[in-house]
């Protein structure tokens, strides 16, 4: 199970659209200016890492205690479910670019 996690944890680390979104917001949030001070920074980059971490580990544990509860129909209906949500978003989104 550990090495599940740190290969999903690596594959997240070393996504390109994961590292662009936080330099985007940690930039956004005025930690490029530090000048001298790292604490802040420091422990915003370890926050933002124990969090995403803990979110992992809580969303994978309850996956996993809830895979004997779910037979192949109910995830086929789960999968229609989460792809028509998906779906209302996504022309949501478009629609407020007109």
């Amino acid at each position: 199970m550990w090495g599940s996690w740190l290969s999903a944890l690596f594959l997240t680390l070393t996504n390109p659209m994961t590292i662009l979104f936080f330099v985007a917001i940690f930039a956004g949030m005025g930690t490029v200016d530090v000048a001298g001070d790292y604490q802040s920074p420091g422990l915003l980059i370890l926050g933002t890492f124990t969090g995403s971490a803990l979110w992992w580990f809580i969303l994978t544990s309850g996956a996993s205690l809830l895979k004997t509860r779910f037979d192949e129909r109910t995830l086929h209906w789960v999968n229609k479910a989460s792809g028509i949500v998906l779906v209302v978003f996504g022309v949501l989104s478009l629609r407020s670019l007109l």
